[in-house]
């Protein structure tokens, strides 16, 4: 006799148990749970691993306080199938009340093996925890829980609370552990006073999480071991200086320009066919908008024409990349009130981008990566543009910047030379420097 011939349920117990499976169903629905357990008893009679029956016989059992039985009703679904983690998350309930905190955490560990951003198990994990006074073990717990949980308003009334108090918890953990590391660091720092520490202090801050680690994302060429920086120093960059003197120069050339109303186009032009994620609102709007100088490598003679000394200035001082078609770039960007411009990353790190502030009203403010600044008339900075960055005008006025690219600093002047072959190289090879790498 085949194994599946021996173990065979046959017919009339099958369809018994069916239909007082159905007639526990109705009871229940009826608002007779008593009645209800009474018939999945029977079920499990007939079947002893039925899971439904068993379900509900342990849901039941830990309503009315047998903790016992709701244990092993759950423990038996667990040997019998284990595949949800809510059969273990139950399990570790009974534990839980039967006071086996052994059991339950190894309940909450199988649930979370089967699953692990299932959100109940980890709140419960972190619930464990705290009653066991392992407070770094639960806040980690809260922490992930945080981490996978859906919008506040998409959760149960009954998780809600729950998930609070994770959040609180982990807070009130973070920041104990803030304080304690400043004190336990204070007299290493009184031993270094007049050191120069900002690496370490980001290094710090990153780890305590008031930070975000700074990466660099171009969107086309990476080139690799160049430090991801927000903002330079400005003392890489003396050539500057004579941005700075010039403001007030730069300034009235460029209101000459605007008082002509002619040359200015938006500075996002995606076509209809193309993906504009967050360019959706500013596409093919006046709202950010730029009189380009110098365009895609290519000098926009109409423009540069009617701002000499501009162009005088950054002919003479910016070490612009050589990328025909690509690099470099100068331009006056435009930013109107009320407007956000969105994050984002540029092109390539291996140039960077510079900001001489030429009007700049109240509310003005620029972020890249955790670093937010105000510009301010006459105080230039240059950035890595490959680090998310965005803008705000949340004034009532124009903003406007002469923008321009140039080299990284770190570049050599052979690698800056490679460089600018390999963007010759894609273009021979595709035909057009459009198709580059966007260097």
């Amino acid at each position: 006799m085949s194994f599946n011939a021996m173990n065979a349920k046959p017919a009339p117990a099958a369809a018994e148990a069916a239909a007082l499976d159905d007639q526990a169903l109705a009871e229940l629905q009826r608002g007779r749970p008593r009645e209800a357990l009474a018939l999945w008893r029977r079920v499990l009679a007939i079947e002893p691993r039925h899971l439904r029956a068993l379900n509900m016989l342990g849901q039941l059992s830990f309503q009315q306080g047998d903790f016992a039985t709701a244990r092993q009703a759950f423990e038996t679904i667990t040997v019998a199938d284990g595949s949800d983690p809510r059969q273990w998350v139950n399990l570790s309930f009974a534990c839980q009340r039967l006071g086996d905190e052994a059991a339950e955490e190894a309940a909450l560990f199988k649930a979370l093996s089967v699953d692990a951003s299932d959100l109940l198990a980890l709140l419960q994990r972190g619930r464990l925890y705290e009653r066991q006074g392992r407070r770094a073990e639960a806040a980690g717990a809260y922490g992930a829980a945080a981490v996978v949980a859906p919008p506040a308003e998409r959760l149960t009334p009954e998780l809600r609370p729950l998930l609070l108090h994770a959040l609180q918890f982990r807070d009130a953990h973070e920041r104990a552990r803030d304080d304690f590391v400043r004190q336990h660091l204070a007299a290493a720092f009184q031993d270094c006073a007049g050191a120069d520490l900002e690496r370490f202090q980001l290094s710090l801050d990153i780890l305590l999480g008031r930070k975000r680690r700074v990466e660099s994302r171009p969107s086309h060429y990476f080139f690799p071991q160049l430090q991801p920086v927000e903002f330079f120093d400005r003392a890489l960059f003396p050539w500057l200086d004579a941005f700075e003197a010039a403001t007030d120069t730069l300034r009235d050339e460029f209101l000459q320009v605007l008082a002509t109303e002619d040359g200015f186009t938006p500075y996002i032009t995606y076509s209809s066919d193309q993906p504009l994620n967050q360019w959706a609102e500013l596409n093919n709007s006046p709202r950010w908008s730029a009189l380009h100088l110098v365009k895609d490598g290519q000098v926009v003679a109409e423009n540069a024409s009617r701002c000499p000394r501009t162009m005088a200035l950054w002919s003479a001082q910016v070490p612009a990349p050589e990328q025909p078609g690509r690099t470099p770039v100068a331009m006056f960007s435009l930013l109107q009130p009320r407007t956000h411009i969105p994050a984002h990353t540029g092109a390539s790190n291996v140039r960077l981008l510079a900001h001489v502030p030429l009007i700049v009203p109240a509310g003005c403010r620029f972020r890249v990566g955790n670093t937010t600044r105000e510009w301010v008339p006459g105080q230039a900075w240059a950035f890595d543009d490959t680090v998310e960055h965005e803008a705000w005008n949340d004034s009532d006025k124009l903003r406007v910047i002469l923008i321009f690219d140039h080299w990284h600093p770190a570049l050599t002047a052979d690698e800056r030379r490679m460089i600018t072959a390999l963007g010759q190289a894609l273009d021979a090879f595709s035909g057009s420097a459009t198709a580059g790498y966007g260097a």
